[in-house]
């Protein structure tokens, strides 16, 4: 008899991760989930979190561990979870963000445009299904919500996922801050299957709302902190000059990367070829081509490339209200007269947007609590709930990006 593989990742969060099967060894092993150790899981958050450089490798490893806790305590409430079904689920979970390109969200729709990273993820997922010989298929059923137990596709897609347990204590655990700190453990406890569905017992009403309340408050203090909020806005915009200047016989903007593709001839066509290319890039691709373009004559991006590589950020400012538009006008006026920009080209160096985050949505994802008694309830119809339907409306915030 073979010996059966058997590995031990010591994790800095959850202690110790273990893998013991063929097809999560395949997996990890393959150069696409590889390119993860290069992509920062939080893009600009070091920039004022300095701790902060953990990778969407270390995420989908987590959330791998947390998925194998869900299986194991929905197996001890007398739920049929077959092993394949096990093995399949964990695949999906490990490969849920495949597709994130270099800096993740922070410049999604800006490397590669017209395409979201959860169409990317499932593209990677398909050819990555055809060099495995199939054995994915099951977890791209599950990752889809095809498969016959929805519930299955909820703990990798949902209010209540593992993804975003993994992220919530992730990041506040790397960033230093208690904001995010969830009972990730209790939740799991939590967890049961009613029809199929994916549901909370009664008991854990209280650890689901801190979950969700723990969520908004690392969206507005960390996510969209207004330094963290200027860093990725600045890299849009290095971006998005780059795009408008870019001349396939201008060599000092050329990076011998696949960001020269995405970035001059790329028609929306991702094949297989095309995702490849998508495959080889990893932030550090950015880093090295912003230090190329510091030196390019082009008088915007020199100057926006330079100071994104000094940490010489926009200032921003977030609140409530629209800006005035008189205030706007002068902030604009000042700063084409401090660097000599014309106005046309002012957006670079001064401009204004909206953030939005929603803490509970439920219209298309809902947090089931299940009773004694047998009653299902969403968790915002729950008596005295705090997660109630104000909490469920978004909340925008208007914010200015100004060079000073």
């Amino acid at each position: 008899m073979v010996e059966q593989k058997r590995k031990i990742i010591n994790d800095p969060v959850y202690g110790f991760i273990t893998i013991h099967h063929p097809l999560i060894f395949a997996i990890i092993s393959h150069p696409y989930y590889q390119r993860l150790r290069r992509i920062k899981q939080m893009a600009m958050a070091q920039l004022v979190y300095p701790g902060a450089v953990h990778t969407r490798l270390h995420h989908s490893l987590g959330a791998y561990h947390l998925m194998g806790n869900a299986v194991n305590e929905l197996r001890s409430k007398g739920i049929a979870i077959s092993t394949d079904e096990e093995i399949a689920v964990k695949a999906a979970i490990l490969l849920h963000d495949i597709g994130h390109g270099p800096f993740s969200h922070a410049l999604e729709h800006v490397v590669v445009q017209g395409v979201h990273h959860e169409q990317l993820s499932l593209q990677i997922m398909e050819k990555m299904n055809r060099d495995l010989d199939g054995q994915l298929s099951l977890a791209i059923s599950i990752f889809t919500g095809q498969y016959e137990k929805p519930f299955l596709h909820q703990l990798i897609s949902g209010q209540l996922d593992v993804d975003r347990m993994d992220y919530l204590s992730r990041d506040s655990f790397f960033c230093g801050v208690s904001e995010g700190v969830i009972g990730y453990d209790r939740i799991l406890k939590m967890l049961t299957v009613h029809e199929g569905q994916l549901m909370i017992e009664e008991k854990g009403i209280y650890s689901v709302e801190k979950f969700l309340v723990a969520r908004r408050q690392m969206y507005w203090q960390v996510y969209l902190h207004k330094t963290v909020l200027g860093a990725e806005k600045m890299l849009v915009k290095i971006l998005e000059r780059v795009r408008s200047i870019y001349a396939k016989d201008d060599e000092a903007l050329q990076t011998q990367s696949a960001l020269d593709f995405f970035l001059g001839s790329f028609n929306g066509d991702m094949n297989d070829a095309t995702l490849d290319l998508f495959c080889s890039l990893d932030d550090h691709d950015i880093m090295h081509a912003l230090k190329r373009w510091a030196r390019h004559p082009d008088k915007i991006l020199s100057l926006l490339c330079n100071r994104f590589l000094n940490r010489q950020l926009y200032k921003s400012r977030i609140q409530a209200d629209a800006f005035d538009k008189d205030f706007v006008k002068e902030k604009e006026k000042q700063a084409s007269e401090q660097f000599g920009i014309a106005l046309a080209d002012i957006g670079y160096v001064c401009f204004t947007g909206e953030a939005t985050n929603t803490l509970y949505q439920t219209v298309d994802e809902r947090i089931n609590i299940l009773f004694r008694d047998g009653v299902v309830k969403d968790i915002s119809e729950v008596d005295n709930a705090l997660i109630h339907q104000n909490l469920s409306a978004p909340v925008k915030k208007n914010y200015i990006c100004l060079l000073t």
